[in-house]
């Protein structure tokens, strides 16, 4: 574990702590101690330094621990112990998977404290205050190919809203193709990156990204609406408990969507779609399209009804709701 880590640790409990008695506990100078917290602070972290005091966090957090995750997924009958890498730092947990994949079983998991190089939809950067908030990836094989797994990423979405609805939150929504909502807010989304032949079988790395905690210097970076757990709940996110409710609601819905596809998740994401029945605009490759969403097809495309009352289908493009 590094210095960082270590420090990170020791300040969670959002309370003061000494330089003198940091440096202690870490066996490090106190010019180490301050050298590590300016590199937390430069990674976004808000801590705080009081003149007799010491330092604290400016919100208390909960290190990911990987014998815990592993001790609430074998609770919830799921055992991972040698497919679940839980990492200080990575670019991205997706490629992580990706560059290990030969060696993964379905179900392998990754985890980041920090991930600097985080995709969002369309290569957008995912901005995230790291030690707080939540970053996972899970590997996953199916027999079949490419073609039979359109509207995956929807069923997963399904997945999420359960397990934050399991952790505690109430009124999660979904926003076709991978947003997840809370009060028309965004509070989280996801990734799938694909690899496999026409006729199978097909590698998919689902990523999955929650806000926990967003310090004030990312959230000025976030161009929309957003939420986060903390200001939500009005208390910092047990991201332990969180990660296993999300692999194990994840696990579960892979592995029946490898047997039946999206049909028994459609139903359940068109009530908890946000836009469902709404007028919207939908911006896509030829222009755009104003229509009321009537629901989603047995691709995982979004129908919209014009007002001519033609039914379109979009399997890409960005909506927003419409002013009447």
């Amino acid at each position: 574990m590094s210095t960082r880590s270590a420090l990170l640790r020791l300040l969670a409990d959002g309370s003061f702590h000494s330089g003198t008695d940091l440096g202690a506990k870490l066996g490090v100078t106190r010019a180490a101690v301050c050298k590590a917290i300016r590199a937390l602070g430069a990674e976004g972290l808000d801590i705080h330094r009081v003149s007799g005091r010491g330092y604290r966090l400016a919100q208390p957090l909960e290190p990911l621990d990987a014998r815990r995750i592993l001790k609430l997924l074998a609770d919830g009958g799921v055992r991972l112990q040698r497919a679940l890498t839980v990492l200080e730092e990575v670019d991205s947990t997706n490629r992580y998977l990706l560059e290990h994949a030969e060696t993964l079983e379905s179900g392998a998991a990754c985890l980041a404290e920090a991930q600097p190089a985080g995709r969002g939809r369309r290569g957008q950067r995912w901005i995230a205050t790291p030690y707080h908030n939540l970053m996972l990836s899970m590997l996953w094989r199916f027999a079949g190919g490419p073609g039979e797994l359109a509207g995956l990423t929807l069923a997963a979405g399904v997945a999420v809203a359960d397990a934050l609805e399991a952790y505690g939150l109430r009124d999660v929504r979904l926003k076709w193709p991978n947003d997840v909502l809370w009060n028309d807010r965004k509070l989280g989304g996801l990734l799938a990156e694909v690899r496999g032949e026409v006729n199978g079988p097909t590698l998919v790395v689902l990523g999955v990204g929650v806000n926990g905690y967003l310090s004030e210097s990312h959230a000025a970076e976030i161009d929309q609406p957003w939420a986060d757990i903390a200001r939500i709940s009005g208390q910092p996110p047990a991201r332990n408990r969180l990660a296993a409710l999300l692999l194990l609601h994840l696990r579960a819905t892979l592995e029946r969507f490898a047997e039946e596809g999206l049909d028994p998740f459609r139903l359940t994401f068109e009530r908890r779609h946000h836009y469902h029945g709404k007028l919207v605009r939908m911006v896509h490759g030829t222009g755009e399209t104003t229509g009321t969403v009537q629901g989603i097809d047995e691709h995982g495309a979004i129908v919209l009804q014009t007002r001519s009352g033609e039914q379109r289908r979009f399997h890409s493009g960005e909506i927003s709701l419409r002013a009447t």
